[in-house]
């Protein structure tokens, strides 16, 4: 392997055997050869039944992944749950041996698998630092001389020369990152448990993992958080059904990751998304397209997770995210010009209906909201006639902070002295947003400037 080389990983396949009874279990680890003589006996009691002649089936959590980590590179791996991320990274770590395949890596290697995980709950925090630091290869000399950057680093205060039972699960991942951090390993591999952290502490991780990796630490890094996958790796690789489906700039990657998560019949292909719905065109034009009932549910940013309720006497039936130069787009940047469009059907008489739309962050924090009784926009008196369908637009510029974001729509009506929910639908329409020079939920395009005042 190449001086240049931390991580190489060759063809590793990792297969679980998933059987049919306790008893084949058993079986097959006993006595192998007989296993398909037992498996012949349960197949005449339970007669019509389809088994495999070996009394189990082969799961592949891992299937033929190649992928280099050269040193000073930080890499990361975005994927749906079980996708097989951390089987992959268990075995880097050396703690799960690959079925088939090479794993090769160059010096010390970190990880932070599982929160606390090689922490004595009975220990105290002190004496689970000794025991991890020298697990880690520290001597003595080298714990002694570190101890003081990692207790400043974890900053727990008493807590650490208590039980590490007794500790919340961030002080937990304090403590194990600290020590982690502090020792320089050549290859430190984070699997989410940075998310635990309050804000304060993700920012001086993040701090530490940048000057790691000028000292030319190799890190892999998993997190669900689009945000920091694109804002702190150099590269990115997509998992998905134990396959390497991507690997490339973090923002494409992410993108694709984005629309296998909240896509809707879609599939990877080649690197590439492929639509399983012809009904489900991918146009700018300006138009809904005509297509069949139940579309919102088929476009790329539906969240399957919303929450939807009303009389249904008018129904939002379809939708069009778009930007100036993407239909359906994934990700966008902050500052984009948006339009989303939504085809409404009444299916009763509706007298001055009202549309509306509100944007939440995925914590359900309400960053914008209007509809057009707010906004007192004028609509045509015609509209809302029983069995005619409309298109509302609203056209904004996204000047939103780096993250995922959920909108929320709706048609209502006001019957003068209540309003009456028709179709809402809360957190239908996922948004996910990338940016630079700011942070916070909005960007509210500060300029700064700087002047030397003579004595």
């Amino acid at each position: 392997m190449s001086s240049e080389i931390a991580i190489s990983v060759r063809n590793v396949s990792k297969i679980y055997n998933i059987y049919d009874s306790p008893m084949h279990r058993l079986a097959q680890s006993l006595y192998p050869r007989a296993a398909a003589v037992v498996h012949r006996v349960g197949a005449r009691r339970l007669a019509g039944s389809l088994r495999e002649r070996r009394g189990f089936r082969e799961f592949h959590a891992l299937d033929d992944v190649s992928f280099e980590l050269r040193r000073g590179e930080t890499v990361g791996i975005v994927g749906r749950n079980g996708s097989g991320k951390s089987t992959l990274l268990q075995m880097i770590a050396g703690t799960l041996a690959p079925t088939s395949g090479e794993i090769v890596v160059a010096g010390r290697v970190a990880a932070l698998l599982e929160l606390g995980s090689g922490f004595n709950p009975d220990f105290t925090g002190l004496e689970n630092i000794r025991l991890n630091a020298a697990v880690l290869g520290l001597s003595t000399e080298e714990i002694d001389s570190r101890m003081d950057a990692i207790l400043a680093f974890a900053d727990i205060g008493e807590f650490v020369k208590r039980p590490v039972k007794t500790y919340s699960s961030g002080m937990v991942v304090r403590l194990a990152f600290a020590v982690q951090a502090q020792v320089e390993p050549d290859v430190l591999i984070v699997d989410e448990a940075l998310s635990v952290g309050d804000a304060k502490f993700q920012s001086k991780c993040f701090a530490r993992l940048d000057t790691l990796k000028q000292n030319g630490t190799s890190i892999l890094f998993v997190s669900h958080s689009t945000e920091q996958i694109v804002t702190h790796c150099d590269r990115a690789i997509l998992l998905d059904d134990g396959e390497l489906q991507q690997d490339g700039q973090p923002k494409d990657v992410v993108h694709t990751y984005l629309d296998l998560l909240f896509g809707k019949g879609r599939k990877v292909k080649g690197g590439t998304l492929e639509s399983d719905d012809p009904n489900v065109p991918a146009t700018k034009d300006d138009a809904l397209v005509e297509v069949p009932d139940g579309a919102f549910e088929l476009r790329t940013n539906y969240n399957p997770y919303e929450y939807r309720w009303g009389d249904r006497a008018a129904e939002i039936s379809d939708f069009r995210l778009t930007t100036p130069d993407d239909a359906e787009p994934g990700s966008i940047a902050s500052g984009t010009p948006l339009r989303l469009a939504l085809s409404v059907v009444f299916h009763q008489a509706i007298r001055r209906p009202i549309f509306g739309l509100t944007i939440k962050t995925k914590d359900g924090i309400t960053v914008y909201g209007t509809n057009t009784e707010v906004a007192e926009t004028p609509l045509p008196d015609t509209l809302g006639g029983k069995g005619t369908r409309t298109q509302i637009s609203f056209e904004l510029d996204s000047r939103l902070g780096p993250g995922d974001y959920f909108i929320s729509v709706g048609v209502a009506s006001h019957n003068g002295e209540d309003v009456i929910p028709h179709d809402r639908r809360y957190d239908a329409i996922h948004l996910n947003v990338h940016g630079k020079g700011f942070f916070g939920l909005t960007n509210l395009d500060v300029r700064i400037d700087a002047q030397e005042l003579t004595q």
